[in-house]
C-alpha cells in the first residue's frame, strides 16, 4: 500500500512544505469528516494536467458513501467539472444536483486546499442524502463547525503547525465537543462533554458561560488551570499568544481536576480570517490514568523487589566468600566457591531484571558479565579465554533465569575439567548460538583434554551436570547431549531449548 509521500512523489512536483502541509491536513482531517457527517477524498492534480485522488478518510459518525478504496483513482472531470474548476478558485463549490453514487444520493463539494498563495489540492467532501431529514442541534452544531473549517482550508489556515512536545493524543468529535463563540462563551455542549465537566466537579449547565472561567475553577493546580484558561481563550479569539509569531494555533493539554483527568483541545475557527470562535474537544481519560498508574505502580514494585534480591544474594555470595577464605579444608573451600560462583550468577539476572521494565533479560549482556567472574574464581593453573560468538537475544525471565544457571555450570565445568592438566597458553571456550523464532540451541566448546573414557551422561554423578539436567529437562523443556569438539581437541556440550511451545 502506498503512502501518501509516495503518491504525491509519483504524481506531483510539489515542494516538500506544500507535501507536508497535505500531511498534516490528512493527520487532522478525521475531525473534519466527523463534524460534516460526511467522506472526504483528497485530489491532486498532475503534470499531465489529470487530478487523481490520493487519500481517503471516512466518518465516524455516519456510514460511508464510498465503501470501495478511491486511492489511486483518476477522477473524471466530466462528470466532477467542480473538482477541477477548484483547482483554479479559493471558493468551496458545491454540485448544484445531487450525484448518484450506486443507489446513494450524495452531494459533493470541492474544497481547494490553499497553501502560500496557491491551490495544491482539493478536497470532496460527500454528504448522504438518501434519507434526509431534520438535523438536530448537536449536528447543526458540528456542521457549522465544519463549513468554517472547510473554509480555512482553502484559505490555508488550517491546519495549524501545532506543537505537541508531550506527544498527546487527539480527542475525537465523539469524545466531547463544544462550541465557543468569539467571546469564549459556550453556545453549545454535547452531552459526553456535558458529563466530563460533570466528573470534574461542574454541576450546572456549560451553556451561556464562559469555558475557561469554568475551567479555573475545576482545574486543581492553579499555574495548570490558569495555562487551560489561557489556551481556550487564545484559541477563541479573546487573547493574544503571550509569545510566538502566530496566533492562530490549535493547542491541547492534559488537565487534572478534582476527581477527574481530562484531555482537552482547542481548534480555532477562522474562515476567511474573521473572529467565529472557537471548537474544544474533550475526552475523559481518568480511567486510563488510572490504569496507567497502576501498570507504573506495579512495574515498580517488581523491579524494586528484584533489586532486593540482588542485594540479598549479594550478601549472601559475599558470606560464602568469607567463609571459604577462612576454612582449611580444600573440598569445602572448592564447594563454598562453587555456591559463590552460582549465587552470583542468579543475582546478576536479578540485577538486571531490576532495571527492566518488560522483565525480560539480554542474555547477551548476562553472559559478558558473568564470564569475568567465572575465570577469576577457576581455581586451575590454565588462563582460560571465553569467546562469546553469537548473539543469543532477549529471552523472558522465566527461560533467562534458568538458562543463565545452564550456562555459568557448562562455562565453569569446562573451566575445571577441560584444562585439568599442564597450564596451556591457547585454552579456549566458545560460546556459539543458533536461534530462529522456534528455538534456541547453543553449543559450550572447549578444547580441552576432551571427555574422559567411558564418560556415560545419564550417569554421571557430578553435580554441576546433575543441576544442569535438571534445569534443561524439567524448567526449560529442552534437550542435553555431550560429545567431542567436532573442530578437533576438547569437549561440546549442547543445548536445545524450545522457545514456542
Amino acid at each position: 500500500m502506498s503512502t501518501l509521500a509516495d503518491l504525491l512523489a509519483e504524481h506531483t512536483t510539489l515542494s516538500d512544505a506544500a507535501a507536508a502541509h497535505l500531511q498534516r491536513l490528512v493527520a487532522e482531517w478525521q475531525l473534519l469528516a466527523d463534524l460534516s457527517f460526511a467522506d472526504f477524498l483528497l485530489s491532486v492534480r498532475t503534470d499531465e494536467g489529470a487530478v487523481v485522488t490520493v487519500a481517503q478518510c471516512r466518518p465516524n459518525t455516519a456510514s460511508t458513501v464510498f465503501p470501495t478504496d478511491e486511492v489511486g483513482r483518476v477522477i473524471d472531470t466530466a462528470v466532477h467539472p467542480q473538482v477541477l474548476r477548484a483547482f483554479d478558485s479559493d471558493k468551496v463549490l458545491r454540485d448544484e444536483d445531487p450525484t448518484w453514487f450506486g443507489a446513494t444520493a450524495m452531494r459533493q463539494e470541492a474544497v481547494p486546499v490553499g497553501f502560500d498563495g496557491a491551490v495544491i489540492g482539493v478536497l470532496t467532501r460527500a454528504v448522504d442524502l438518501t434519507h434526509p431529514r431534520l438535523p438536530s442541534p448537536l449536528e447543526l452544531a458540528y456542521q457549522d463547525s465544519a463549513d468554517d473549517l472547510c473554509q480555512m482550508v482553502a484559505d490555508g489556515t488550517f491546519p495549524h503547525e501545532e506543537g505537541n512536545p508531550r506527544g498527546l493524543s487527539t480527542p475525537r468529535a465523539g469524545d466531547g465537543f463544544i462550541r465557543l463563540d468569539r467571546t469564549g462563551t459556550v453556545t453549545y455542549t454535547s452531552p459526553n462533554a456535558l458529563s466530563a465537566f460533570h466528573r470534574m466537579g461542574w454541576t450546572a449547565e456549560l451553556n451561556h458561560t464562559r469555558l475557561s472561567d469554568v475551567v479555573k475553577q475545576l482545574v486543581t493546580e492553579p499555574f495548570e488551570a490558569d495555562d487551560v484558561a489561557m489556551m481556550l481563550d487564545i484559541a477563541a479569539g479573546v487573547a493574544e499568544v503571550p509569545t510566538g509569531p502566530y496566533r492562530d494555533i490549535g493547542m491541547r493539554v492534559e488537565a487534572d481536576a478534582r476527581r477527574a483527568t481530562v484531555l482537552i483541545r482547542a481548534v480555532p475557527l477562522r474562515p476567511k480570517g474573521e473572529e467565529s470562535g472557537s471548537v474544544v474537544l474533550i475526552r475523559d481519560v481518568t480511567e486510563v490514568k488510572r490504569r496507567d498508574r497502576a501498570l507504573i505502580s506495579k512495574d515498580a514494585t517488581i523491579r524494586e523487589i528484584h533489586h532486593r534480591v540482588k542485594n540479598n544474594l549479594q550478601s549472601v555470595s559475599a558470606l560464602l566468600r568469607l567463609q571459604a577464605r577462612r576454612t582449611s579444608n580444600t573440598d569445602a573451600r572448592e564447594a563454598l566457591n562453587e555456591a559463590v560462583r552460582r549465587v552470583a550468577s542468579i543475582a546478576l539476572v536479578h540485577e538486571l531484571l531490576s532495571g527492566s521494565v518488560d522483565e525480560e533479560v539480554d542474555l547477551d549482556e548476562v553472559v559478558d558479565r558473568l564470564v569475568p567472574i567465572l575465570v577469576d574464581v577457576a581455581s586451575n593453573e590454565s588462563r582460560v579465554t571465553v569467546r562469546h560468538r553469537d548473539r543469543l537475544g532477549v529471552l523472558p525471565a522465566e527461560l533467562a533465569m534458568p538458562l543463565v544457571m545452564v550456562l555459568t555450570e557448562l562455562i565453569q565445568n569446562a573451566i575445571e575439567h577441560g584444562f585439568d592438566g599442564s597450564p596451556r597458553s591457547d585454552a579456549e571456550i566458545a560460546v556459539i548460538a543458533e536461534r530462529d523464532v522456534r528455538n534456541l540451541r547453543i553449543a559450550v566448546r572447549d578444547n580441552g583434554s576432551g571427555l574422559p573414557e567411558n564418560f556415560d551422561l545419564a550417569t554421571s554423578d557430578h553435580l554441576g551436570l546433575q543441576i544442569v539436567k535438571t534445569l534443561v529437562s524439567i524448567e526449560l523443556g529442552g534437550e542435553l547431549d555431550v560429545r567431542p569438539n567436532p573442530e578437533g581437541l576438547g569437549t561440546e556440550v549442547g543445548v536445545h531449548i524450545p522457545l514456542r511451545s
